[in-house]
């Protein structure tokens, strides 16, 4: 599906906003593909990836392996000064989530769908091994 908006003519804000909607609709199918069908079981565990200190995580992991570009968002994302922050999370990592969000509203607006999917993959596979290691 192709935004009817320019990506170009929004702020980053504006861009965290789709793109955290992009990364729900990425765990959510992430966590039904898993076979986990109980509710309260889905918000749990899908909470477990879109909570900022796991999107600050993704972040870490993955900026280096992001084009100029892509880099560029992330720092415009995590740099734009939100009227309120969630009172939950620490300030640092929401602003580096709200980073990772723009990242992916950037990619869904711009219709580069493939490579948005890349980083949901492998941001999703950031998180499921952070689980693995800490049930262990």
């Amino acid at each position: 599906m192709s935004p009817e908006w320019n990506w170009k003519e929004l702020s980053p804000l504006a861009l965290a906003f789709m793109g955290d909607a992009v990364w729900e609709v990425y765990v959510r199918n992430h966590v039904l593909e898993q076979g986990i069908r109980r509710p309260e079981v889905l918000h749990r565990v899908s909470t477990s990836y879109v909570r900022a200190s796991a999107q600050a995580a993704i972040v870490a992991r993955l900026y280096d392996t992001l084009t100029d570009e892509e880099q560029q968002q992330v720092r415009k994302g995590r740099n734009a000064k939100p009227a309120h922050t969630r009172k939950n999370a620490d300030v640092l990592d929401y602003r580096h989530s709200t980073g990772f969000e723009a990242l992916l509203g950037y990619l869904y607006g711009s219709g580069q769908q493939a490579r948005m999917e890349e980083i949901c993959r492998q941001a999703t596979a950031i998180i499921d091994n952070q689980e693995a290691r800490s049930s262990e």
